[in-house]
């Protein structure tokens, strides 16, 4: 699903995020750098200021995944430093090595902006949640964290989807943050599809 404030993604420029993402990725592991780019190359959707996560997956294992959840630098700089970042610098995975890059599958999400969403207290929240749809972001005091839209996949019921989300956000399973805020935002996908190294 495109953002409401951007155009639709052409398929010209969905080729060039899915060659970029590729390029990116490779480039990280075997220079270890941030693939060298120049914003002002780019299309202008790619130039304007963008959001995206990188996820990166080994035989159906996450083996990276590192985002922008708020639009502050151009989306071509962003889809760079997210790659590099997911291949590298994901705490919860070694680096991805040389060796692994033949068959990675990944992929580029392409966040909306974020809009707040009215909630009183966790049964609210849940109620308002559109499986399958939405990406949520939670946050107050105790801490932040977000899923993406595909993690409904994984977690189809709103009040499992929002349990997992609150244990991520180092909340306690039970209440609710008097100080909580919540957003939800939707994505545009672009699979790179599997590696095959040239």
């Amino acid at each position: 699903m495109s953002a409401p404030d951007r155009p639709p993604w052409s398929t010209k420029d969905r080729a060039l995020i899915a060659d970029l993402t590729f390029k990116s990725v490779l480039h990280a592991v075997r220079h270890n750098a941030p693939l060298p780019m120049v914003v002002a190359d780019c299309s202008a959707q790619l130039q304007a200021a963008g959001a995206c996560f990188v996820t990166l997956e080994r035989a159906g294992q996450l083996r990276g995944c590192i985002g922008t959840i708020e639009a502050t630098r151009p989306l071509a700089e962003d889809l760079v430093h997210n790659a590099y970042a997911a291949a590298l610098k994901d705490p919860r995975f070694p680096p991805v090595q040389e060796d692994e890059l033949d068959g990675l599958d990944i992929s580029v999400s392409l966040l909306s902006a974020p809009e707040p969403v009215p909630a009183d207290d966790e049964t609210d929240l849940q109620n308002a949640l559109r499986p399958g749809c939405d990406g949520l972001i939670i946050a107050s005091a105790r801490g932040r964290a977000t899923f993406l839209p595909a993690v409904w996949e994984q977690l189809p019921d709103p009040v499992d989807f929002l349990q997992q989300l609150k244990r991520k956000a180092g909340w306690a399973p039970r209440g609710w943050p008097r100080d909580a805020r919540a957003a939800r935002y939707t994505v545009e996908r672009i699979d790179t599809g599997k590696t095959v190294l040239p």
